[in-house]
């Protein structure tokens, strides 16, 4: 949560660090920052001090993505923008879902320390390397000292307070006290913050880039996408873990499936956004990926590997549809001066429907499984067969069971069924509406105006 915390604070200042900064030295700083931010969390001698060094290494790379979409348009030709945004692309959404197999080996085969260990060398490689070869410009702290100081503690506070009231809320309950006053405060705080990004001179964040349609429309995407990416791999762990007992290495084998897909489409994105309307390939990627996440809403307490197999398959090559595209919509026809900073929005935009996925998915899970599990009980003590094979029972055994209410003894032995296909079909309503949350972006497209000639190289 800290590290999420600071990571959602930094992404939206990525603009107004890049004019500081340079893109050059932002990048060598983050890459630094985190690295020996890695370092810290490994060395830690206690819990305290490991939140404080997540709190800094998720500020840092907060704003390496953001960093990196803004290099895709400000640093190569409009010839090449669409390789260097599958890389990018690529390489954002692979790193979820390649995260637990690597986790997973790591923990396993090592301890927890090399979590924090595996970054320092390509940290540092990576800071070195961006040194010698991103474009020299001026550090600008002019641009600091004009900051709107009241901007930074209200973005903060804003940000902040809804990701504590979204963790908070599915197990405290969305009327809680303190889920309430940190969305009122959330709330206040964003109010006072857009007030004075849109009043002031030389804002911290220039919200005003909302006014460009596509751009905003890129934003309402990039959220959705947010939403089922983030969704399908935390729901597939928690499935696999709870329901079918698998470790973390087995979970993250299961897993792979999403990432080897998104590998193979990369070049035939790359080829196919050259040649179609983005409109187009966004539209079949959201309804793909929809079909994907809606596929998996069908699963049983026994479903394994390879009833998982195609589901994966079809999220893995829709996702690239549902980022590259968006990603040229939002930001591929704005002036160079403009790009850092849309870049964090449209970032933040991706990690906030990630946000409020998972509290929604949370919401339904541990919210509905004490309901269906009742009703499950409830049809095997009226001797439902259909019921009875869906939690895995021999059908002929239960079928020789006397007639009437299930005694102490029966219900114990049967409790262990009923959690985990009550779990089950909790996970499957949460996969139902993350898949449902997901088709609005169909309904975004039409909105798209189509993109406008490139611009010159």
């Amino acid at each position: 949560t800290a590290y999420l915390i600071a990571e959602v604070i930094a992404i939206p200042l990525t603009g107004f660090l890049t004019r500081v900064l340079s893109m050059r030295w932002l990048f060598v700083a983050s890459t630094v920052m985190f690295t020996l931010a890695s370092l810290g969390c490994a060395a830690s001698g206690g819990f305290a001090v490991l939140i404080a060094w997540r709190v800094l290494q998720g500020f840092s790379g907060g704003t390496l993505i953001p960093a990196v979409f803004s290099a895709v348009f400000l640093l190569f030709p409009v010839s090449r923008q669409g390789v260097a945004t599958t890389f990018a692309g690529v390489l954002a959404v692979l790193a979820p879902t390649v995260g637990p197999i690597v986790g997973g080996w790591i923990t396993q085969t090592y301890s927890w320390h090399w979590l924090f260990l595996i970054n320092v060398v390509p940290g540092f490689i990576s800071a070195l390397v961006a040194g010698f070869l991103l474009p020299t410009a001026r550090l600008r702290f002019d641009e600091a000292r004009s900051l709107d100081i009241l901007s930074l503690p209200l973005l903060a506070i804003a940000l902040a307070a809804l990701e504590i009231g979204l963790k908070e809320a599915p197990t405290r309950g969305w009327r809680s006290g303190l889920v309430l006053g940190l969305l009122a405060l959330f709330s206040a705080s964003a109010a006072g913050f857009a007030g004075r990004a849109l009043s002031a001179p030389h804002p911290i964040v220039d919200l005003k880039t909302f006014a460009d349609r596509r751009f905003t429309i890129g934003c309402i995407l990039s959220f959705l996408l947010g939403i089922g990416l983030f969704g399908s791999v935390y729901l597939m762990p928690v499935f696999l873990a709870f329901v079918r007992r698998h470790n973390a290495l087995e979970i993250g084998e299961v897993m792979l499936v999403t990432g080897v897909a998104q590998l193979l489409i990369a070049p035939i994105a790359v080829a196919l956004e050259q040649r179609l309307d983005a409109r187009l390939l966004t539209a079949a990627g959201f309804g793909f990926f929809a079909l994907g996440l809606g596929l998996s809403g069908l699963q049983t307490p026994q479903t394994d590997f390879e009833a998982m197999f195609w589901p994966q398959v079809i999220r893995g090559l829709a996702i690239m549809f549902c980022l590259l595209p968006p990603t040229r919509l939002a930001l591929g026809h704005l002036d160079a001066s403009r790009v850092p900073e849309a870049s964090g929005l449209f970032n933040l935009m991706r990690n906030l429907g990630g946000a409020i996925g998972l509290a929604l998915i949370d919401t339904v899970v541990y919210g509905r499984a004490p309901v269906l599990g009742a009703a499950i009980l409830d049809k095997l003590q009226a001797g439902d067969l259909a019921t009875a094979k869906f939690i895995g029972l021999p059908l002929d055994i239960f079928a020789q069971r006397p007639a009437g209410p299930l005694d102490a003894g029966a219900q114990a032995m049967l409790a262990p069924y009923v959690e985990q296909a009550a779990l089950t079909q909790a996970i499957n309503e949460a996969w139902l509406m993350v898949a449902a949350l997901t088709l609005v972006g169909l309904l975004c497209v039409p909105f798209a105006r189509p993109s406008p000639a490139p611009r010159a190289e």
